[in-house]
């Protein structure tokens, strides 16, 4: 029985329904999420579409792009039609996605508020299947001196050596560290282990004149602070 009767490939569709074609008339704008994949991945297999394909694959992350971020090139290859090669690509898209909304988020004259922080670090962290720590230091007008990632750990925990962080806020002369890393499973209640390396970090800002201004939590779309909760 031939699976592909009654369906029709991308060059049988109307131009203004195929992906590039659509991007040409319309702008890339009037794409859907699963069209842009399906220009990334070119073709489908026997039974969808490069459009189908796409939509199935964005179906399991419930449409969220941060969620198909964080499938690893070998995840991506479960899907019929999706090989190493398509898989690499759409794996690099999504970098490239996340380094410029990193490069956007350097933009930000100075961190005032939790929310500043929070924009700071969330196109680096939003989207990333393992746990990260990074600090911003901050100069005495609150401005971004440099960002540092500190530790890369399992999808659990980050380690985090303190000597490390007090060498780059040190090496810099700033007046103030933020901390800030991901929670991959979406919970943002803070653990034993983060209350202490909050304290820990605070406490050696204090000896050297400098101050920890905030411990940031990220998740998917969402963040916790230790600043706003009365932590610090």
């Amino acid at each position: 029985m031939d699976n592909t009767r009654g369906r029709l490939s991308i060059k049988e569709l109307a131009a203004e329904d195929r992906p590039r074609e659509k991007m040409l008339i319309k702008g890339v704008s009037s794409l859907s999420d699963a069209e842009l994949i399906a220009i990334l991945i070119g073709s489908g297999n026997n039974e969808e579409t490069a459009v189908q394909l796409s939509q199935r694959i964005l179906n399991r992350v419930s449409n969220n792009l941060n969620k198909l971020g964080k499938l690893s090139v070998k995840e991506l290859t479960d899907y019929k039609g999706i090989g190493q090669a398509k898989a690499i690509t759409i794996a690099a898209a999504m970098e490239l996605g996340r380094r410029k909304g990193a490069t956007e988020a350097v933009k930000l004259e100075s961190i005032r508020t939790s929310n500043d922080a929070f924009l700071l670090f969330y196109p680096l962290l939003c989207d990333i299947p393992h746990e990260e720590l990074w600090i911003a230091l901050t100069n005495s007008a609150a401005k971004v001196i440099e960002k540092i990632k500190i530790s890369q750990g399992g999808l659990n925990e980050s380690s985090a050596d303190l000597r490390f962080i007090m060498k780059a806020a040190i090496s810099t002369t700033c007046q103030g560290i933020i901390l800030c890393h991901n929670h991959p499973s979406g919970n943002l209640h803070p653990s034993r282990q983060d209350d202490s390396l909050t304290l820990r970090v605070s406490e050696a800002a204090k000896l050297m004149g400098m101050q920890l201004l905030d411990h940031i939590i990220i998740s998917d779309k969402n963040y916790y602070s230790y600043a706003d909760e009365g932590k610090l």
